[in-house]
């Protein structure tokens, strides 16, 4: 099987690339990075499988030039990568790390070096520990600690990066982390949960304040969205996803684009909001140029008993991905089209993560990822369909590079293009890789 697109059946301006984020794979024992609550909370029995972490992972702090490489080779135009903020100041303020700013200095002129366009993400989820003992996400002082972690990291790169995102998946910095518990500080408190939404948005909008008073561009935020459909026809299950869809969807979008929480988010947290959290809406507002969008799956919501949000999630028939997710592709032509006709009008859309977990068995130095490059296929195709249609969506970024931390899965699952060996290190394209480099190869 092989990709069944060519750079032709796109703008001639549409970008292709690929993601990673730093815990995942730089390695976080090396260059003096501080703690950050994933190591904490991956210390924790039962938190993370076989209480793996993100000391070693791929030793891409050691390895970045070979991974460059693979970046360069796959004919990708963008490598959308994020800094570790316990990287740049080991203690979240005060005093950074030289050897930190180092790396991603090396990091980023070696993209220049290769013709790859770098895009920085700023906070991929390893809050520094010294700032989670400090209430982390619940103490609105975090939106000043973080809008100084921007300046100082982009005073040292901010000249050379192509793009900037605030924040990687609101949801799951925030509801995901301390409503479900399900990632760090693993937390499941309502009150925290809502005020980690409300000061992850405002740290949002006062690092992009702070960053165009600097006179940086080009600067954006990530959103991770996910389909939500009733599990039957019933009103109280179009009622549960439409719950859902508020709390996944419309609890970011909405005060980014358009100042207000979605009322069946503010339903369940209104009382939980920091005093005057009405206040910061315009700040969180502040104009962006661009928008991601990871979009990885769907999910069935039927109601429940008990307390807000008075909902679970039902197993769907679809064909799944080895996360267990179906598979759903007409749910990122939906999105782009709602985030377009919606929220962003006529701003630049980037597709920035979207791949799957697969079984991936090495057989005779590869990996024959069929599965993977059909996923790729049912998607690119809705995202051809929705620039066809007028919608502004401008590059599409594959998750992942590399094998990598999968973080609550620790290194059980792969997303990867390129298999990792974790115990040699060894990369190795896969049937994937290969096919991108076809499909993305320029004529001569």
């Amino acid at each position: 099987m092989t990709l069944d697109f060519r750079r032709a059946d796109f703008a001639e301006d549409f970008l292709f690339g690929v993601s990673t984020s730093a815990y995942q794979i730089e390695g976080h024992a090396y260059g003096g990075a501080g703690s950050t609550h994933w190591d904490s909370f991956a210390a924790t029995p039962g938190n993370v499988a076989n209480a793996e972490d993100g000391a070693r992972a791929c030793d891409h702090y050691h390895l970045w030039e070979s991974d460059l490489d693979l970046i360069a080779a796959g004919n990708f135009d963008v490598y959308r990568f994020s800094a570790s903020w316990a990287r740049v100041l080991p203690e979240g303020r005060g005093t950074p790390n030289p050897e930190g700013l180092d790396f991603y200095d090396r990091l980023i002129d070696g993209m220049l070096d290769r013709g790859i366009k770098p895009a920085l993400t700023l906070y991929h989820w390893e809050l520094p520990s010294a700032l989670a003992d400090l209430g982390g996400w619940r103490n609105p002082d975090i939106a000043k600690w973080f809008s100084d972690y921007a300046e100082v990291l982009m005073a040292r790169v901010g000249d050379r990066v192509w793009s900037t995102a605030t924040i990687n998946e609101f949801w799951c910095v925030s509801w995901l982390s301390h409503f479900l518990g399900h990632h760090a500080p693993g937390l499941r408190d309502i009150r925290a949960a809502s005020r980690a939404i409300h000061h992850v948005l405002l740290a949002h909008g006062t690092a992009t304040q702070a960053l165009r008073a600097a006179g940086f561009g080009n600067l954006g935020a990530v959103f991770n969205l996910e389909h939500s459909t009733p599990a039957d026809a019933t009103p109280a299950a179009q009622d549960a996803a439409a719950r859902y869809d508020a709390i996944y969807n419309e609890a970011f979008l909405g005060p980014v684009f358009h100042q207000s929480y979605p009322e069946r988010l503010l339903d369940g947290i209104a009382s939980h909001l920091p005093d005057g959290w009405q206040d910061d809406m315009s700040t969180i507002a502040t104009p962006v140029d661009w928008c991601g969008i990871n979009y990885y799956t769907r999910k069935l919501i039927a109601p429940a008993p008990g307390p807000y949000p008075s909902l679970r999630e039902v197993e769907g028939p679809l064909p799944k991905t080895n996360m267990g997710w179906e598979i759903y592709p007409e749910g990122l032509g939906q999105f782009l089209r709602r985030v377009a006709d919606r929220f962003t009008g006529d701003l630049p859309l980037y597709v920035t993560e979207n791949g799957m977990a697969a079984p991936d068995t090495l057989a005779g130095g590869t990996v024959a990822d069929e599965d993977r490059i059909a996923y790729f296929n049912a998607h690119l195709a809705e995202v051809r369909a929705a620039a066809r249609d007028g919608v502004p969506v401008k590059g599409y970024f594959a998750w992942s590079l590399l094998d990598n931390y999968e973080w609550a899965f620790g290194y059980d699952k792969r997303f990867g293009m390129v298999h990792v060996d974790f115990d040699s290190l060894e990369r190795r394209p896969k049937a994937s890789y290969h096919g991108f480099q076809s499909a993305l190869r320029r004529a001569p």
